[in-house]
Order: C-alpha cells, then sequence, then structure tokens
C-alpha cells in the first residue's frame, strides 16, 4: 500500500533540513494526529536524529508537546538547538529508545509530570541509522570511505565493529552476517576474518572492504550490489543490538499508551518489518479460543492495526528521498486498558 501524499510543497533540500530529510513527514503527522491534537498530549520521538519529524508535529499540531530520545549525544544536542524556538513544549533524553518510559518515570519536568499523569498519546520510531551518521566518516558507518571500524549510535561506550572483528569466533561471526546481513558467504567470511587478524587486528573499514571483495566470488559481485553492504549491515546492527531494541521496546510503548494513542514503526529492513508485524499480530489478536461466535469477557484485543499492511513511500517522494524507497510504515492504536510504564522487560 502506497501512502497518497501530497508532496509538492515538502522541501526535499538536504541542507534545509539539516542533513537529514524526515522521510513520510506528512503520512507521520496523519497516522497519529488522531491521538495528539487534543490537550495534554505527549508524544515521543523516539529516533530523534536532526529532529525534523519533531519539528513538522510541533508546527502542526500546537498543543502537543514531544520527548525526543537519541542514543547519540550529539545528533541530541544539535536537534535540541533546531528546536529550541518551541520552549517547553519539547525535551531532548539521551537514550536508547527501549529505555525512554523508564527515562520519564524518573525526569523532572512538565512534560514529564503530564506523560505519567496522562500516559503517552502517540509514539514515532524510525528505525535503522539516519543519514547523518552515514555522512560522519569518522563514525565507520559507510564502507566506501576509509574509517576507524566504529559503528556506535552512542559513541561513549559499548563495542565496536573492530571489537567484534577481532575477538568473535567463528561461529559468531558468521552467525551475525547470515542473520543479520542475510550473507550467502557468511562462514567463508567468517573464516577470511579469523586468518587475517592473526596478521593484525582489523582497524580501519578499507581493509575489511578489500577482505570482502577478496572473499566474495566475482559472479556474486557484479549482481548483488557493493559487496560489503550486507555484512556492514549486520556489524552495525550487533554493535548497537537494534533489533533487541525494537523487540523490547514494542511492549515498552503500547503499554505507555493512552486510550486512542498510536504508535507508530518505520522499517528499512526485513528483519525490523518482521519484529513489527509479529508483535503487532499478537497484540491485536483476541484471546477468545478459536470457533467461539464472539469474545468472551476480557479476551478481546486491546489494540487494532491503523495501516492496512505495511504502508510505502509514494513514486514521487521516492524520487526526490531515495532513503524513503525500502522504507514500511505499520501503526498500532489502543482500544483499551490503562497506561503504565516501565522499563525494559517489565510488566504493565
Amino acid at each position: 500500500m502506497t501512502a497518497q501524499d501530497n508532496n509538492s510543497a515538502v522541501n526535499y533540500d538536504v541542507a534545509d533540513n539539516h542533513g537529514h530529510v524526515p522521510v513520510m513527514r506528512e503520512r507521520m503527522a496523519q497516522l497519529l494526529e488522531p491521538s495528539v491534537a487534543g490537550d495534554n498530549a505527549v508524544l515521543i520521538d523516539g529516533t530523534l536524529g536532526a529532529g525534523g519529524h519533531t519539528e513538522y508535529f510541533l508546527n502542526k499540531f500546537p498543543n502537543v508537546r514531544v520527548i525526543g530520545v537519541d542514543r547519540d549525544g550529539a545528533s541530541l544536542a544539535a536537534a535540541t538547538e533546531r528546536l529550541a524556538p518551541f520552549g517547553d513544549r519539547f525535551v531532548g533524553v539521551n537514550a536508547r529508545f527501549d529505555d525512554v518510559c523508564a527515562e520519564i518515570e524518573r525526569a523532572e519536568g512538565t512534560i514529564f509530570d503530564v506523560a505519567r499523569e496522562h500516559g503517552i498519546a502517540g509514539a514515532l520510531f524510525d528505525l535503522g541509522v539516519s543519514s547523518m551518521q552515514l555522512d560522519q566518516v569518522e563514525r565507520g558507518f559507510a564502507y566506501k570511505t576509509d574509517a576507524p571500524l566504529d559503528m556506535r549510535m552512542d559513541p561513549s561506550h559499548g563495542i565496536t565493529a573492530a571489537d567484534i572483528l577481532n575477538t568473535y569466533s567463528h561461529g559468531d561471526l558468521a552467525r551475525i552476517l547470515k542473520t543479520y546481513g542475510d550473507e550467502r558467504f557468511a562462514g567463508k567470511i567468517a573464516s577470511a576474518v579469523l586468518k587475517e587478524r592473526e596478521k593484525e587486528p582489523f582497524s580501519n573499514s578499507e581493509r575489511l572492504v578489500e577482505l570482502l571483495y577478496a572473499t566474495i566470488p566475482a559472479a556474486t559481485r557484479r549482481t548483488g550490489g557493493h559487496p560489503a553492504k550486507r555484512t556492514f549491515q549486520a556489524l552495525r546492527v550487533e554493535v548497537n543490538r537494534e533489533l533487541e531494541a525494537i523487540e523490547q521496546v514494542i511492549p515498552v510503548i503500547t503499554d505507555a499508551l493512552t486510550v486512542g494513542g498510536r504508535a507508530v514503526f518505520m522499517s528499512y529492513q526485513s528483519l525490523e518489518d518482521r519484529i513489527v508485524k509479529q508483535a503487532f499480530a499478537e497484540l491485536t489478536k483476541s484471546k477468545t479460543p478459536a470457533g467461539l461466535p464472539m469474545d468472551l469477557p476480557g479476551t478481546a484485543p486491546k489494540f487494532k492495526t491503523v495501516t492496512r499492511g505495511a504502508e510505502k513511500a509514494s513514486a514521487e517522494e521516492i524520487e526526490e528521498n531515495s532513503r524513503a524507497a525500502s522504507v514500511r510504515v505499520r501503526a498500532i492504536e489502543r482500544l483499551e486498558g490503562e497506561p503504565s510504564l516501565h522499563p525494559p522487560g517489565g510488566t504493565s
């Protein structure tokens, strides 16, 4: 399904958008509007980035307050400066997005008081790595420029891609390449990495790219896109525990929603979208035993899906913003129940 947006008035200039053009911003506003247009509405932007989606929401919904979350302190600081004209309607939080409700529970300020009292009206999660991070050569996300093999979204702590290449066993390395990168030659690449690191530990991306060119058969290199793409994706996902964060944030944010509140997820990889799809299917399923003509008391689903399948960007938007080509959007709405704020792994 393709979202039908009028993109004629949208500015896709990268510089005007502070280095990152937000994908499907009008459609995201449409999906969230029923839940955030009223009073006491707090919206969570779980992947703040450059702040483009949040800026659009704050302009479009004059009563909404936004809590913007980013694990990258530099990105958070830049977005906070950009959003300063909105005053106390915006607050930034430096955390991984599945920790957002735990942060709300202990934070001080009006916006957090409103969230604790009324629950969360809406939430947006624009998953994956941002184009800003890809453009920062020193971060090591991109494979077309030699750079340190870092790949951490929060550069202040955690293992790097180099640590993984230099310390993981053959089995673990092959597993992440196959699972997170869908790499056909995962075992062969893992063997080559172990052999190469005996000579000298990996530190920069150029050496890894050269190894991949030498390891992946020429016929595959000619037809399968850049030979480093899948390996770099797999390393990034492992470094940042991205899939774990998605799995954990879904119950965190759906439990926090007020009745009528909506959560929207934008996925760019099949692994991400599969997690969201399966979680939404479980949340919207009746617990009544099969074969009964109606839901038994207490067994009706407490959520409903808002999107029909996964929505995609329009051809017009993709032409202007190529990053939109792979996006898949799913949204869910709470039908009943009391909002509850809890940390990952907690219960409502």
